[in-house]
């Protein structure tokens, strides 16, 4: 087969590209510039500069022909921008998504057909399974790496075309011995951070450059819109988050958390941890990869990347679904949430920011 290989320039695409090539297929690899290669770029980042360099020395090593794509402008406009947004309008992003949504599996998996190709490869730790019913999307075998969550968006005809080598490997571990024994000059390299874009500083700076309405302190308001305390940048709060909140932390006797954020009013929101959980949330932008019954179906949900799945039954809707809770929780606005049936993937979507929840 020809194979596109998406290469940032870490170890794991590229030894993807390496095991590719040793199966006998025609790899082609191919690396999104997303940042100015000129600049120097934070310790965990990916896709600018020496990361680039990196992918090429690989492609140079195994014999492979390299390109570079300049998804500056588009990376900024789909992924850094909506982060913003997001927060802005009081949502927590999930910026992972985006990039796969938005340059990744759009930009490169159009070359990797104006090319030619038969398939797209990633290393992303996450399975392909053909299933009865065509390919399926699931968990890797290293739970611990698991990205299938931030891969919901993925679908189904993008699946069809995307193969993900490093599903079925046990751990990181391995996966750098496969580069060491390769000869990979990224066999040691370190694994990029999340929010690969925030160079300096830290997201706050990011945002408030973008939106300087929202620098500056503001209220801590309970339910009621009476005022308990002050905070220093109202993007510093998310809802289920209990830190930074100072003396409002315990009102009454009772442990706060935050419930809402108001950004254009530089509010933060907080109520009782008990009490204020949810059993019902709204979910937008579904995608699903199974077809839902109108009835909905009975799963597993995860709405945050580093938690446990929780039972619910979804419900589609005309704006997206519903999903009904067996036990109640502190869903964040912006954040994913993704159906699972077992370790298969079924759908997901944003969750929907609520009304504000102070009074006026």
């Amino acid at each position: 087969m020809r194979i596109l290989v998406a290469m940032s320039g870490g170890v794991d695409s590229s030894v993807v590209a390496a095991r590719l090539q040793a199966e006998g297929h025609e790899v082609i690899g191919a690396t999104l510039q997303l940042y100015d290669s000129r600049g120097a770029a934070k310790k965990g980042a990916c896709c600018a500069g020496q990361d680039i360099r990196d992918a090429r020395a690989v492609a140079d090593r195994l014999g492979f022909p390299h390109y570079v794509i300049d998804a500056e402008r588009r990376f900024k406009d789909s992924v850094i921008e909506r982060f913003a947004d997001a927060y802005a309008a009081g949502e927590t992003p999930v910026p992972c998504v985006a990039c796969n949504q938005g340059v990744k599996f759009t930009d490169l998996l159009g070359l990797a057909k104006e090319i030619g190709a038969d398939a797209m490869a990633t290393g992303h730790y996450v399975r392909r399974v053909e299933g009865p019913n065509g390919a399926e999307l699931h968990r890797p075998v290293d739970e611990a790496r698991d990205q299938s969550w931030f891969l919901f968006a993925t679908t189904r005809e993008q699946l069809d075309f995307l193969r993900f080598p490093l599903g079925d490997m046990p751990d990181k571990a391995a996966v750098r011995e496969e580069a060491e024994r390769f000869g990979l000059v990224v066999a040691g390299k370190p694994d990029s951070q999340d929010l690969c874009f925030v160079s300096d500083g830290s997201y706050v700076d990011l945002v408030e450059k973008m939106h300087p309405e929202m620098a500056g302190p503001g209220e801590i308001v309970d339910s009621a819109g009476r005022v308990v305390g002050q905070h220093e940048g109202v993007m510093r709060f998310t809802v289920g988050q209990s830190k930074r909140l100072g003396n409002a932390a315990r009102l009454d006797g009772e442990r706060q958390m935050v419930v809402g954020v108001e950004p254009g009013r530089k509010r933060v929101v907080i109520g009782p941890r008990e009490g204020s959980y949810v059993s019902t949330l709204s979910v937008r932008d579904v995608n699903w990869l199974v077809d839902a019954p109108p009835e909905g179906l009975v799963c597993r949900v995860q709405m945050r990347a580093r938690e446990e799945p929780r039972p619910a039954r979804v419900v589609p809707t005309a704006e997206g679904a519903t999903v009904l809770l067996e036990e109640p929780a502190m869903p964040a606005p912006g954040q994913a949430c993704v159906f699972y049936d077992g370790s298969r993937i079924l759908g997901g979507g944003f969750i929907r920011r609520a009304e504000a929840t102070s009074a006026a």
